[in-house]
């Protein structure tokens, strides 16, 4: 009998998983997904609008400047091109670069999903998880938050951690080109 219950108590927790799991996955359908799907939709119409090589412009002009290249450049190809099609991107700037960009729009993977959902909706459950706590919180009464606020100051200092890296990432690439003789 015993051995019984366990098997009913093991098959009663396997199939509970996969229900958790539908929930979830209603929950994302009724809830995240037809918002991800208009901005998409919004993202789409607005580079269609203002034109493709238009914003192709935009990029370039950003890529001269070393502020602009890894804080404004990874926010606009992570806008409008979402992940993981922001890498391409880097084609706007010379090789020297491109690692450096890369390090930026990589880390700009999570800061940016708290105000814009739809440029890493894979990563979206790391942000809902930090903007759950948060609620929690607020509602308790321990500390008064703003979510929106939150995902604000997430994306600032994630473009300015940005900055720093790619300023980091474009000197590590300099010297270690230099160290093997590779010229860029």
């Amino acid at each position: 009998m015993f051995m019984l219950d366990w098997l009913t108590h093991l098959a009663e927790g396997f199939i509970g998983i996969f229900n958790a799991g539908g929930k979830t996955f209603v929950g994302f359908v009724t809830g995240i997904l037809p918002t991800l799907i208009v901005l998409l939709t919004a993202v789409y119409t607005i580079i269609a609008l203002v034109g493709e090589h238009r914003v192709q412009g935009l990029a370039r002009f950003f890529s001269k400047n070393v502020i602009t290249r890894y804080t404004l450049l990874p926010l606009l190809a992570m806008f409008f091109l979402t992940n993981p099609m922001a890498y391409t991107f880097g084609v706007f700037l010379e090789e020297k670069h491109k690692p450096a960009f890369y390090d930026s729009a990589v880390s700009l993977c999570h800061p940016i999903t708290g105000l814009f959902p739809h440029c890493n909706p894979g990563e979206l459950f790391v942000w809902l998880g930090v903007a759950a706590g948060i609620t929690k919180l607020a509602e308790s009464g321990a500390a008064p938050f703003s979510i929106p606020k939150l995902a604000l100051f997430y994306l600032i200092v994630g473009l300015f951690v940005n900055l720093l890296k790619g300023i980091l990432t474009e000197a590590l690439t300099r010297m270690l080109a230099h160290r093997e003789n590779v010229k860029l």
